[in-house]
């Protein structure tokens, strides 16, 4: 499977933007606001900018179905759900580029294989720097395990807070936004599905 090389290599082969004129970008914005790039307290900020940026959108440069290639067969016949609760989640809205801050629930039932345990929250954390839809990013991560795993289903849950609605706009601060995505049995059986939520919802 071929492999995304990261970000300053994928720049140079397809001729993208240069980080120079990333940070000139910054700078203008700086300026647009009413600010003096130069001053001592700005004039390093645009450099930060993009070294932050990769960092937050880092997933452009990893293709998140890697995680999920080597997997064990020797789990002794085991087939109900395994379920990871609590995966942070940092994304960013594409709307207003604004924080998405939650968690990420992910549960699959196995056919004949099992993946490692870390390798579903790298899956989650792959899409989530990226641009996102929360309703996109729920289903990028079902549909991805559905795919390459062939589990008999597959359940994703994100309830995560949007500083576009709380910090900007309608400003309600306690505000979170729940998305739901089942695949195969978790679909199909509501007692999966119940048993899923349950399980989630416990403290």
């Amino acid at each position: 499977m071929k492999l995304v090389k990261d970000i300053e290599q994928v720049q140079k082969e397809d001729n993208k933007i240069s980080d120079e004129k990333a940070e000139e970008a910054v700078r203008t914005i700086i300026k647009w606001i009413g600010e003096n790039p130069e001053r001592e307290g700005l004039k390093s900020t645009p450099k930060r900018v993009v070294k932050a940026f990769k960092e937050y959108f880092h997933g452009y440069s990893v293709d998140p179905s890697r995680f999920l290639v080597k997997t064990f067969t020797e789990v002794e016949g085991y087939d109900d759900m395994v379920i990871e609760k609590n995966i942070s989640i940092r994304s960013h809205c594409e709307h207003h580029m604004a924080p998405i801050v939650g968690v990420a629930h992910v549960a699959y039932i196995p056919s004949n294989k099992v993946v490692g345990l870390s390798k579903l929250a790298r899956v989650v954390e792959t899409y989530s720097k990226r641009l996102q839809t929360q309703e996109r990013l729920t289903m990028q991560v079902a549909k991805l395990i559905m795919e390459v795993l062939k589990p008999r289903g597959v359940a994703v849950t994100i309830d995560a807070t949007h500083q576009c609605m709380t910090d900007r706009g309608i400003k309600k601060e306690n505000t979170t936004t729940v998305t739901n995505y089942f695949l195969g049995v978790f679909k199909e059986d509501l007692s999966f599905q119940n048993r899923y939520l349950r399980y989630i919802n416990k403290e």
